[in-house]
């Protein structure tokens, strides 16, 4: 019924911290590690990382709002959201947000730090490559 709530609500938080965090990292500069020989990699800046759970969750999201769309659980007027009008069905909505929808969010979060991990392994082993990393 509204389950896309909860993720959607993640995305607009990670957003912002995307959007603060890639601020400061501007004034910053990007980290680069230069060899002896005039190799030169880049580390990936956490907002761009960031950016990665963002577009999972707003896809997630936007996607499971069409479904909900489709099958008219949620219209053009208000309140929005068919399960909104009638308190039982509000109950079994907030019911269904903490557990579908909080378990969507979890799982998407938690294949997000599974895709740092394997970046942050990719990029040592990319350093290690580096003869005389700086």
């Amino acid at each position: 019924m509204a389950c896309f709530l909860v993720p959607m609500t993640e995305a607009i938080v990670t957003t912002i911290a995307q959007k603060v965090i890639e601020s400061k990292e501007k004034k910053t500069g990007m980290k680069t590690v230069t060899s002896a020989d005039g190799f030169t990699m880049e580390k990936t800046p956490f907002s761009k990382k960031l950016g990665w759970l963002n577009k999972m969750l707003w896809g997630g999201s936007a996607l499971l709002a069409f479904e909900h769309v489709w099958h008219g659980e949620v219209v053009p007027y208000f309140p929005f959201l068919t399960a909104a009008s009638d308190p039982a069905d509000a109950a079994e909505m907030l019911h269904e947000m903490g557990t579908a929808g909080v378990a969507m969010a979890a799982i998407v979060t938690v294949v997000w730090i599974g895709m740092l991990l394997v970046s942050k392994s990719l990029e040592k082993r990319a350093l290690k490559a580096i003869p005389e990393a700086k």
